[in-house]
């Protein structure tokens, strides 16, 4: 299984990382959260350049994303797939939903470790 780190590079710029949770044993581990939250985004809807808040799990549950990045970049993630969003700083990213059906995700906002790195 993978997932796609989203992270703040010495650059100031995001980037993503694939991480198999083969290769990082810490991501096949417990890990405690607090809250979730659930977040629909029509199609279309665009979110201009913006960093998170805090490291979260991001999961799509129905319809599709496109991330993109500062070097022209992007990429698109469908149901059932797993970022670990943790750009912090900054340009960020953007963020388009490209589905035609609304995009559904579940956030899960993370203690301060750091997985995958």
């Amino acid at each position: 299984m993978l997932i796609t780190r989203v992270y703040s590079g010495d650059d100031g710029q995001s980037h993503f990382e694939d991480l198999d949770i083969t290769d990082h044993p810490d991501l096949d581990s417990l890990t405690k959260v607090t809250s979730i939250r659930f977040r629909i985004g029509e199609p279309g809807n665009f979110s201009d350049w913006h960093q998170e808040s805090r490291r979260n799990y991001i999961i799509t549950l129905s319809g599709e994303g496109e991330l993109g990045l500062g070097d022209g970049t992007s990429r698109r993630f469908g149901p059932g797939q797993v970022m670990l969003v943790e750009d912090l700083t900054g340009q960020g990213h953007t963020t388009r939903v490209t589905s035609t059906e609304p995009r559904i995700t579940i956030a899960i906002p993370l203690e301060n470790q750091t997985p995958g790195s």
